[in-house]
């Protein structure tokens, strides 16, 4: 079994999970692929709200209402993980699926350790201020990792990314 994890900014469309199976194709071992996709907190959400209302603090006026908004989250980046897993499920490949509230970095790290993966794939927007600043996930995550890693760009096909 080759694992790979698989860290991925947001749900996969058809040309990602085509180009992610297409990096293993060849492989005598089955490959495995472990997703990881970060959800916002909450409080994360709320600190980011205020700070855009100019440092108002905003209350919450009905009871609970905290936990729905990290209820909405989690429902829609489970949604958005699943549709992802399905991808890779219907070209054959065996899957598993996570979400986390926690550093997307540290969360890899935990993931590959857990798995026993062999390779990570980072997949994201680009972020050409954090990849400059070197702080960007696949710089970080280079640093703490001793398995290979690559990056590729969402929803760009790989001619695209030279």
């Amino acid at each position: 079994m080759f694992d790979v994890s698989l860290l991925i900014e947001r749900q996969l469309n058809d040309l990602d999970a085509d180009q992610v199976v297409a990096l293993h194709e060849g492989l005598d071992d089955t490959v495995r692929y472990h997703l990881l996709l970060p959800v916002e907190s909450s409080s994360a959400v709320l600190m980011s709200s205020m700070g855009s209302l100019g440092g108002q603090v905003v209350p919450l006026s009905e009871p609970g209402a905290l936990e729905d908004v990290q209820d909405s989250l989690d429902r829609a980046g489970q949604a958005e993980l699943d549709a992802s897993a399905a991808l890779l499920t219907a070209r054959g490949q065996q899957v598993t699926a996570t979400i986390t509230e926690d550093d997307p970095i540290e969360a890899l790290v935990a993931l590959v350790e857990k798995t026993g993966s062999s390779e990570v794939i980072i997949l994201t927007e680009p972020h050409v201020v954090k990849e400059f600043l070197h702080i960007d996930w696949e710089s970080r995550a280079q640093r703490k990792l001793d398995v290979p890693s690559i990056r590729l760009l969402e929803h760009v096909p790989f001619d695209a990314q030279r």
